[in-house]
């Protein structure tokens, strides 16, 4: 029982090892050396870049080649106790406590970095069980071990995601296709101009499409995938990767009584509407904006870390351009807000392309930077008004 008695004193609980969870942490320790800090985590408490899941492939990394620091290495540079292979079922936020696998904790403010899941979409057939997500480093590793020694592998979705991983893929000499119900690959971030671009650079490395369609159904032949599309064509793969999206992981801040939308909802000072408990990251919506991206969870972490030490501070988001990890035409997008209205003017340059949102005024909103003209970014990133000023 001691063990659970020291937890008990612990004056922040952080749930999540993400990037959002320990950065949180890495902005505390700059400004309180002291103050007791508990990371509770269902991950054993290491720490990876989860942005390198999609680009590993093609730069020889295994999963635990991911790994930069093991929890205990965490534990000891951040000063934190790391309750590692612990799950979260409840949070009660009338005696501030949390119930987990490992018994219950006390918290004085308690900061939610739960993370999203990849959402999946309900398929017919015999192999719809076989679908593979890749969200964290565990998941990436059994993807790792399904693709060992085969040839094809069908992604579902052609957003950041797919794309990455396609290319990466390919770049491992894999054959892939690429399924989406859109007309274009990252469609909710590139004027078409720009996919047909990328779409043609990933093609010529490999990359096959199938626009304008979804999965019927998946069933298993013999060694093989047969991948029936809702177009009637059909794709033989060995495996079928999934990733359509995200959704954030609210079900515990739902069940105890916090308000959430698409995501937990947060104020420009990342509290919840529960008293004491803060949100960040991927499963955080702030002013209706939930963004899965470094940029604004380092932002997001700079701002709580004051406030749960009790002093103020409120988030605002600068114009955070986010990088495509596809190394057959590298591309920088920011896309314009949801409610912005101009025109995207497309301007072909020498080895790349170049497309900016403006205003009818003339002001730029937004822009997608292809290839070499990448090179506009830190120029063209200050000409954009911020997304929360």
């Amino acid at each position: 029982m001691d063990h659970q008695k020291d937890l008990s004193q612990s004056g922040i609980v952080i749930i999540g090892s993400g990037l959002a969870g320990f950065t949180v942490i890495r902005e505390l320790r700059k400004l309180d050396k002291t103050a007791p800090i508990t990371l509770v985590t269902r991950e054993p408490g290491y720490f990876y870049s989860k942005p390198m899941l999609s680009t590993a492939l093609a730069s020889n990394k295994s999963a635990e080649q991911l790994v930069s620091t093991d929890a205990t290495g965490m534990a000891t540079q951040l000063e934190v106790t790391i309750l590692g292979e612990a799950d979260v079922s409840a949070i009660d936020t009338a005696s501030q406590t949390i119930e987990t696998s490992k018994g219950k904790i006390s918290y004085g403010k308690l900061v939610l970095g739960l993370g999203a899941d990849q959402i999946r979409l309900p398929l017919q057939g015999n192999a719809a069980k076989e679908v593979i997500t890749v969200n964290d480093l565990e998941e990436y590793a059994k993807f790792r071990k399904a693709i060992e020694g085969k040839k094809r592998v069908a992604i579902l979705g052609a957003g950041l995601i797919g794309c990455e991983f396609a290319n990466d893929l390919v770049l491992g000499s894999y054959e892939v296709d690429v399924i989406d119900l859109a007309p274009q690959a990252l469609g909710r971030l590139l004027p078409n101009e720009a996919a047909q671009a990328l779409q043609a650079k990933l093609s010529e490395a490999g990359v096959r499409w199938h626009f304008g369609t979804t999965v019927q159904s998946i069933d298993r032949n013999g060694d093989c995938l047969t991948i029936t599309l809702a177009n009637g064509s059909t794709i033989t793969s060995d495996v079928f990767l999934s990733a359509v999206g995200l959704k954030p992981r609210i079900d515990l801040a739902h069940a105890a009584g916090i308000a959430t939308g698409n995501g937990i909802t947060v104020n420009r000072q990342l509290a919840t509407s529960a008293k004491n408990v803060f949100a960040i990251g991927d499963c955080a919506e702030v002013e209706g904006l939930v963004l899965p991206y470094v940029m604004p969870i380092m932002q997001a972490a700079r701002a709580l870390a004051p406030n749960l030490l009790g002093q103020e501070a409120t988030l605002t988001y600068p114009a955070m351009p986010v990088m495509v990890k596809t190394p057959a035409l590298p591309t920088i997008v920011s896309p314009p807000a949801k409610d912005a209205v101009g025109t995207w003017k497309i301007l072909p340059v020498e080895g790349g392309l170049e497309a900016r949102f403006e205003s009818g005024d003339g002001q730029l909103l937004g822009f997608a930077l292809l290839g070499t003209a990448t090179a506009q970014r830190g120029a063209l990133t200050k000409e954009l008004p911020p997304i929360l000023q």
